[in-house]
């Protein structure tokens, strides 16, 4: 049995950050970042069940294409990844009146849409990116067992040999999205990339405002690196820690970016809010179809 300090459940019977019950969670869910992105996919669906809010974390079931969805935010970074993915998993697969975990496993579809930053000059702004592979930064997946087992090694040594990677830093970890998933969302009108997640958005993805970098030419030897014909393509802050314990957990994960500003070009998107309800929108016809 799982004590009650290790999963807290609220005296309503939900699940203590999210203030999810199991019967409110779809198989197919959209991880968002921002809070109020949950109300404009909300706007798509029909059949509304409910709206549950606490803190950064809004949710909603409902139907699009006549399939059952739920929408998460998870709000900035892999801290809050490992909140959300850890008690959308006990949702489905521990059973909170008796702690105990389930004999039949369910596998959930998780699905973030989010905003990056491009790393290649050939990766136009308004561009869809989809993450084939997820670099973690952060280090949260290097506290669970069996990190290896879902990190693709010869990369991340290859990695941490062209950039020369500082022994202070929280060792890297590499993880694949979820084929099914790659499939049935990538088509000619997305890019396949890699994506790094960092855990900071201005001196761990290169920026410098008032303090130097640790390294400044880590962001060179990102954009010159390429292992099997695979070049890293993006910057975002949450991707690497869903695909890591999505594959601890039994789980089939994917993230869609859309790119708001290319770093190398130094461009912005002019209006990115327009292009993000369109890739919302293409999302959730493939993930329905």
């Amino acid at each position: 049995m799982i004590r009650s300090s290790e999963l807290i459940i609220n005296a309503d019977g939900s699940i203590f950050h999210l203030h999810l019950k199991p019967e409110q969670i779809a198989d197919n869910i959209i991880l968002v970042g921002d809070p109020g992105r949950v109300d404009l996919i909300g706007k798509l669906l029909t059949d509304i069940e409910f709206r549950a809010q606490n803190r950064e974390f809004v949710s909603i079931t409902g139907k699009y294409n006549k399939q059952r969805i739920t929408i998460v935010s998870t709000g900035i970074g892999t801290d809050n990844i490992d909140i959300v993915v850890n008690e959308l998993d006990a949702l489905a697969n521990i059973d909170l009146k008796t702690r105990e975990i389930k004999p039949v496993h369910r596998t959930l579809n998780f699905v973030r849409i989010g905003t990056s930053g491009g790393l290649q000059d050939y990766l136009p702004v308004d561009s869809f990116v989809i993450s084939k592979k997820a670099i973690g930064f952060d280090g949260l997946l290097n506290f669970y067992a069996n990190r290896d087992s879902v990190s693709d090694l010869p990369f991340e040594e290859a990695f941490r040999k062209h950039t020369g990677w500082g022994k202070q830093l929280t060792a890297p970890y590499i993880v694949d999205c979820s084929e099914m998933l790659f499939s049935k969302i990538h088509q000619s009108d997305t890019i396949s990339g890699v994506t790094i997640s960092a855990p900071g958005f201005y001196g761990p993805q290169g920026r410098v405002l008032r303090l130097p970098l640790a390294d400044p030419l880590l962001n060179d030897k990102i954009e010159s690196f390429s292992f099997e014909n695979q070049k890293i393509t993006n910057f975002e802050m949450e991707c690497s820690a869903i695909y890591g314990l999505s594959k601890l957990l039994g789980h089939e994960a994917l993230t869609v970016c859309l790119i708001i500003a290319n770093r190398v070009k130094k461009e912005a998107s002019a209006n990115y809010h327009e292009t993000m309800e369109k890739m919302i929108k293409l999302v959730l016809e493939r993930l329905t179809s």
